[in-house]
């Protein structure tokens, strides 16, 4: 009861912000009124009595009737929305908006957001957002409303209403789900209580070495321990990444005897999102991608194989595979997950009430020519996958053809790949003996990747990394570590810690970690 009163007054919250920015204009330049209708019902607000409150913070007698609705605090975070400042430059804002992620955005928000003559919105949102980022005093919500090119804008709040319903029934599952594993968690250490606890997040001693790996079409970093034959793990990272993203990771492996190559998707990494957002480039991934993600590195465990600079070093016939985000996509793929055409025929184009960002970039498969290639490589002998998407581009049956062992990390606080959605029905629907599914309570999509020295091309807000990243990237470094022990490198002691009972150990109360072998979801959350 508690999280649906402080949801839906956060709700309420953000509708008066989006009715406000959508009002404060100008005279003379675009909407006079705010339309607001529910059904047959209308009710309008004077973008005169909205301007004045942002510019002074004074409350009109039509306004005031409204902020009852609203707490001192509220009020006071609305103005300061209004007259917050984006920090992106014009270019940048126009060339997302063009991509096709950025149309199928502006398509939804229109249907919500309409001209005054009851027309989708989405073709005047763009226009009054690229004029306002390219406006000296930069994109804010008043200079938005100032361009917004008719002269009244109506919301349906209709729409509106039902979208924050569903807004709230995903963040209630996702609660229920997140508390039902981190009991079942809970109970499973009890009942298998471990007897030792070697942090695994700490760097092994094994010497190692970093090369650029020149032979590659792909570009690589190969770090090299020393010894001979020895296992390789495979890294690919997510949309807007680059070689550096997983790298703490790959020091790690590499510290305690792994030969690790990770590797860098020019079609989609940061250097792509750079073009992008310079203008030199007119998407932000190539719907090939989606398929030459995982051939490419197919293609450079065969180069790594033939090479004979390397014979001997590394063994290419047992190769672990992890990725993040499209980086989990692509692994999966390359783990045995098939492409489900009847699937993405189902959810594509994607709806903005499935509240679900990857499918933006899932729903670029059915673009492809058919058939779908075969993405499967049988060398890879197990994966990991952190953050994946993949609900609706594999499916049940897709995930059903995983045959090797298989974890999954997730956060229950993702909004890019929402963990219900994109981590936890899907690892419901695995079928392969070994499987475990790693639950980061606070963990957002970036908890696992953030590198607070990174140069990014997009920039992220704190309170989108979330709390404590450095825990989070411990939990990958000693599940990571003790999962290819196991699975790749044939050590079974390490098993013991691929269990619920070890999480416990590593688990922190600012970001407390579950670890779970099955998973049976609560009624409703399906």
């Amino acid at each position: 009861m508690y999280l649906g009163l402080r949801l839906r007054r956060w709700l309420r919250f953000c509708l008066l912000v989006s009715m406000t920015c959508l009002l404060l204009v100008r005279p003379g330049f675009s909407a006079d009124r705010i339309y607001v209708n529910y059904g047959i019902i209308g009710r309008s607000i004077s973008v005169e009595s909205l301007e004045i409150y942002a510019r002074t913070g004074e409350l009109t007698d039509e306004l005031a009737s409204y902020s009852r609705y609203l707490t001192a605090e509220q009020l006071e975070g609305l103005r300061n929305g209004l007259v917050t400042r984006a920090d992106v430059d014009v270019v940048t804002v126009s060339q997302f908006l063009y991509t096709p992620q950025g149309e199928a955005i502006l398509a939804g928000l229109g249907d919500l957001v309409q001209t005054v003559g009851r027309q989708n919105g989405a073709k005047a949102l763009r226009g009054a957002v690229i004029q306002a980022a390219a406006d000296p005093e930069g994109l804010t919500a008043i200079n938005v409303l100032k361009y917004f090119p008719t002269r009244g804008v109506r919301l349906d709040l209709q729409r509106l209403s039902s979208l924050a319903s569903a807004a709230i029934t995903a963040v209630n599952q996702t609660r229920e789900v997140t508390a039902q594993l981190k009991e079942q968690s809970k109970q499973a250490a009890r009942e298998n209580a471990l007897d030792r606890a070697t942090l695994l997040f700490l760097p092994g001693t094994v010497s190692w070495t970093k090369q650029s790996y020149e032979a590659a079409t792909l570009p690589t970093d190969l770090y090299l321990p020393t010894g001979e034959n020895v296992p390789l793990v495979v890294m690919s990272h997510g949309l807007g990444g680059d070689r550096s993203t997983l790298a703490y990771l790959a020091e790690h492996l590499a510290s305690h005897g792994f030969a690790v190559a990770v590797v860098e998707h020019p079609g989609s990494s940061e250097s792509q999102l750079t073009e992008l957002f310079e203008g030199r480039a007119s998407e932000a991934v190539t719907p090939t991608e989606m398929v030459q993600r995982p051939l490419a590195i197919s293609s450079l465990l065969d180069t790594l194989a033939a090479d004979p600079t390397l014979q001997n070093r590394l063994d290419t016939d047992n190769v672990g595979m992890l990725g993040q985000s499209l980086g989990g996509y692509t692994t999966l793929a390359l783990a045995g997950a098939t492409l489900s055409p009847t699937s993405l025929a189902t959810s594509c184009p994607p709806a903005l009430s499935q509240l679900n960002i990857s499918l933006l970039l899932q729903c670029l498969v059915p673009t492809l020519s058919r058939p779908f290639s075969v993405l499967e490589d049988e060398r890879v002998k197990s994966a990991i996958a952190i953050n994946p998407l993949g609900s609706a581009a594999f499916s049940e049956t897709g995930y059903a053809d995983i045959d090797i062992p298989l974890m999954m990390v997730s956060g229950s606080d993702d909004t890019v790949t929402p963990a219900l959605a994109e981590q936890v029905r899907p690892f419901s629907w695995l079928t392969t003996a070994q499987r475990y599914l790693a639950l980061i309570e606070g963990g957002t999509h970036f908890s696992a990747i953030y590198n607070p020295d990174a140069v990014e091309a997009v920039a992220v807000p704190e309170v989108v990394v979330g709390r404590r990243p450095d825990l989070a990237q411990r939990y990958v470094m000693a599940l990571g570590l003790a999962f290819f022990e196991t699975h790749l490198n044939q050590e079974t002691d390490y098993s013991a810690y691929l269990t619920s009972a070890y999480a416990e150990t590593l688990s922190q109360t600012a970001l407390p970690l579950s670890l779970v072998k099955s998973v049976e979801l609560v009624e409703g959350a399906v």
